[in-house]
Formats: structure tokens, C-alpha cells, sequence
């Protein structure tokens, strides 16, 4: 899929000389920098969640047996 991207001046002379050192197009620069963006913003939702249970004074595991015991 293509996608219509407005990019700064600076930005493109940047990726030029990138791509020129790296041997890589533009395009594939761009296409890394999206995944490296979006792996580091799923690792980060991933940590968000971790500890969430630390501050209840219930154990977890004694709290999904008794959750487990009303069905």
C-alpha cells in the first residue's frame, strides 16, 4: 500500500544522506523507521500492565479461586 506522506526539507536531505551512507532507498528507510516505531509501541503497552495487581492486598491466585468458585 502506498501512503502520502508530507516530510520537511530537512527530513528529506537527512534520509538522502542516510540512504546514501546505508545504500538503502528512502522508502525502505521510512518502512524501518514505521517498524522500529511500532515495535516500540506495543513492548510499551506490554509494560503498562505489568504490577497491576502489586497494590490489592488479596493474592491473585487465592482471588481466581474464589472468582472461579461462583461459576
Amino acid at each position: 500500500m502506498r501512503a502520502l506522506v508530507d516530510l520537511g526539507d530537512s527530513q528529506i536531505q537527512a534520509l538522502d544522506e542516510l540512504s546514501k551512507k546505508d545504500k538503502r532507498s528512502r522508502a525502505a528507510l521510512i518502512r524501518q523507521a514505521i517498524d522500529d516505531y511500532l515495535a516500540k509501541r506495543h513492548s510499551k503497552q506490554e509494560g503498562d500492565a505489568f504490577g497491576l495487581w502489586g497494590k490489592r492486598k488479596v493474592d491473585g491466585l487465592t482471588y481466581q479461586e474464589k472468582v472461579r468458585r461462583e461459576w
